[in-house]
């Protein structure tokens, strides 16, 4: 993914680096119409911030209080990578809540646009709450909002977040830790698979309370005659030093 003006974090105490209103506030102020633009070109696609710097560390905090989340996987023992996060339980923290809730009518143009290009259904009504309704109707009835963290040496695997039929095809990964400050590498990796060509890659390097809305499972792509699918992965590569913290915005459950 070509760079932008937002792929380097603020300085400190910059405006910029301190977003103003409510979460949704900042997430509806993002220019949706450059982002939807940039998602239908590569993918994915990087905001402004939309957490401080102090809320981000509060994010992060959470990881430490396991009453909160109904499971930890350590990646290393399934061969995931390496590393660790934890899924959330049902009862979300109010700020996960609310950022979900909020990209989710911006992102479902987006989705039901790509569905209709490929010709598949596009089931996700306008309300998230009834989405999710349907997931658990279907079996996805696990809450599968993350948190993740990644020490020295830690990696992700390339992989899809796909836990069922059931299947949003946008989510959303916000940093809660300053690149080059708390951490180095760790980049966020995609590849896609191009139609009858080589496999095309990209790196992000996500700034600390900005998020990157990224393709979970494939895309179109345009082809010779109409639309093409282009699958997609994402991992996150070896971090080199220090610790880097994400939150996972998911818009399906899991089973």
């Amino acid at each position: 993914m070509p760079p932008t003006k937002t792929d380097a974090p603020p300085p400190a105490g910059t405006d910029a680096a301190r977003p103003d209103g409510s979460l949704t506030a900042r997430v509806d102020a993002a220019d949706w119409n450059a982002l939807t633009d940039e998602v239908n070109e590569y993918g994915s696609a990087l905001t402004g911030p939309l957490l401080t710097p102090g809320q981000c560390h509060e994010m992060a905090a959470l990881y430490d209080d396991a009453e909160r989340f109904r499971t930890t996987v350590d990646m290393a023992r399934h061969r995931f990578g390496s590393g660790q996060y934890r899924y959330f339980t049902h009862d979300l923290p109010d700020a996960v809540r609310e950022l979900r809730e909020a990209f989710y009518p911006h992102l479902l143009p987006i989705a039901r646009d790509w569905a209709g290009k490929l010709g598949r259904s596009a089931p996700w009504p306008d309300d998230l709450d009834r989405w999710l309704a349907k997931c658990h109707r279907a079996g996805q009835a696990k809450s599968a909002q993350i948190l993740l963290r990644y020490g020295a040496g830690d990696w992700n695997a390339l992989h899809r977040d796909v836990f069922g039929e059931m299947v949003f095809p946008l989510q959303v990964v916000i940093g809660l830790d300053a690149p080059g400050v708390d951490f180095t590498g760790g980049e966020f990796l995609m590849t896609e698979q191009r139609p009858r060509a080589q496999s095309r890659g990209s790196s992000t390097t996500l700034p600390q309370g900005h998020a990157l809305v990224f393709t979970t499972r494939d895309r179109p792509v345009a082809a010779r005659r109409g639309w093409s699918v282009g699958p997609m992965r994402h991992g996150v590569s070896t971090v080199r030093s220090g610790v880097r913290r994400t939150l996972g915005l998911v818009f399906h459950d899991a089973s």
